[in-house]
Protein backbone atom coordinates (compact mmCIF):
# COMPACT_ATOMS: atom_id res chain seq x y z
CA UNK A 1 0.00 0.00 0.00
CA UNK A 2 1.21 3.46 -0.84
CA UNK A 3 -0.06 6.22 1.22
CA UNK A 4 0.90 9.62 3.06
CA UNK A 5 -0.16 8.09 5.99
CA UNK A 6 1.70 5.16 6.60
CA UNK A 7 4.44 4.88 9.44
CA UNK A 8 4.95 3.27 12.14
CA UNK A 9 3.01 5.10 14.49
CA UNK A 10 0.03 5.07 12.17
CA UNK A 11 0.75 1.23 12.44
CA UNK A 12 0.05 1.47 16.02
CA UNK A 13 -2.71 3.61 16.09
CA UNK A 14 -4.51 1.29 14.11
CA UNK A 15 -3.73 -1.58 15.80
CA UNK A 16 -4.84 0.20 19.02
CA UNK A 17 -7.85 0.73 17.20
CA UNK A 18 -8.45 -2.66 15.63
CA UNK A 19 -8.44 -4.29 19.27
CA UNK A 20 -11.13 -1.77 20.40
CA UNK A 21 -14.42 -4.47 21.03
CA UNK A 22 -17.28 -2.58 21.90
CA UNK A 23 -18.87 1.19 20.97
CA UNK A 24 -18.45 1.74 24.87
CA UNK A 25 -14.51 0.93 24.48
CA UNK A 26 -14.41 3.38 20.74
CA UNK A 27 -16.25 6.50 23.42
CA UNK A 28 -13.46 5.75 25.96
CA UNK A 29 -10.56 5.74 23.69
CA UNK A 30 -11.56 8.12 21.30
CA UNK A 31 -12.21 11.00 24.12
CA UNK A 32 -8.78 10.00 25.35
CA UNK A 33 -7.18 10.59 21.67
CA UNK A 34 -9.04 13.19 20.31
CA UNK A 35 -10.35 16.77 21.57
CA UNK A 36 -14.41 16.99 21.24
CA UNK A 37 -14.52 18.93 18.16
CA UNK A 38 -12.25 16.27 16.32
CA UNK A 39 -14.62 13.91 17.10
CA UNK A 40 -17.66 15.90 16.35
CA UNK A 41 -15.62 16.86 12.68
CA UNK A 42 -14.75 12.98 12.03
CA UNK A 43 -18.52 11.59 12.49
CA UNK A 44 -20.11 14.49 10.50
CA UNK A 45 -17.25 13.70 7.82
CA UNK A 46 -18.56 10.18 8.25
CA UNK A 47 -22.36 10.87 7.88
CA UNK A 48 -21.58 13.35 4.92
CA UNK A 49 -20.40 10.15 3.24
CA UNK A 50 -22.71 8.14 4.37
CA UNK A 51 -25.10 10.57 2.72
CA UNK A 52 -23.31 10.99 -0.65
CA UNK A 53 -23.18 7.06 -0.65
CA UNK A 54 -26.71 6.85 -0.42
CA UNK A 55 -26.94 9.49 -2.97
CA UNK A 56 -28.29 12.51 -1.20
CA UNK A 57 -28.22 15.60 -2.85
CA UNK A 58 -25.46 18.75 -1.10
CA UNK A 59 -28.92 21.16 -0.38
CA UNK A 60 -30.17 17.53 1.74
CA UNK A 61 -26.74 17.28 3.27
CA UNK A 62 -26.23 20.70 4.18
CA UNK A 63 -29.98 20.63 6.42
CA UNK A 64 -29.16 17.36 7.77
CA UNK A 65 -25.43 17.67 9.26
CA UNK A 66 -24.97 21.23 8.85
CA UNK A 67 -21.83 20.75 6.95
CA UNK A 68 -20.22 23.39 4.92
CA UNK A 69 -20.24 22.59 0.85
CA UNK A 70 -16.55 22.80 1.01
CA UNK A 71 -16.35 19.70 3.75
CA UNK A 72 -18.91 17.59 1.38
CA UNK A 73 -17.04 18.48 -1.87
CA UNK A 74 -13.95 17.04 0.05
CA UNK A 75 -15.76 13.88 1.24
CA UNK A 76 -16.79 13.15 -2.34
CA UNK A 77 -13.86 13.94 -3.89
CA UNK A 78 -12.51 10.88 -1.67
CA UNK A 79 -15.69 8.88 -2.59
CA UNK A 80 -14.86 9.45 -5.99
CA UNK A 81 -11.19 9.28 -5.92
CA UNK A 82 -9.78 8.11 -2.94
CA UNK A 83 -9.06 4.81 -1.38
CA UNK A 84 -12.37 3.57 -1.42
CA UNK A 85 -12.07 3.04 2.59
CA UNK A 86 -15.74 4.75 3.17
CA UNK A 87 -17.47 2.13 0.33
CA UNK A 88 -15.41 -0.55 2.40
CA UNK A 89 -16.79 0.34 5.68
CA UNK A 90 -20.30 1.20 3.93
CA UNK A 91 -20.62 -1.88 2.67
CA UNK A 92 -20.28 -3.85 6.03
CA UNK A 93 -22.00 -1.50 7.80
CA UNK A 94 -24.92 -0.26 5.81
CA UNK A 95 -25.94 -3.50 3.85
Amino acid sequence: MDSKIKSGNTDFLFECILSLKSKEECYAFFEDLCTIPEIKAMSQRVEVAKLLYEKNVYNEIVEATGASTATISRVNRALAYGSEGYESVFKKVLE
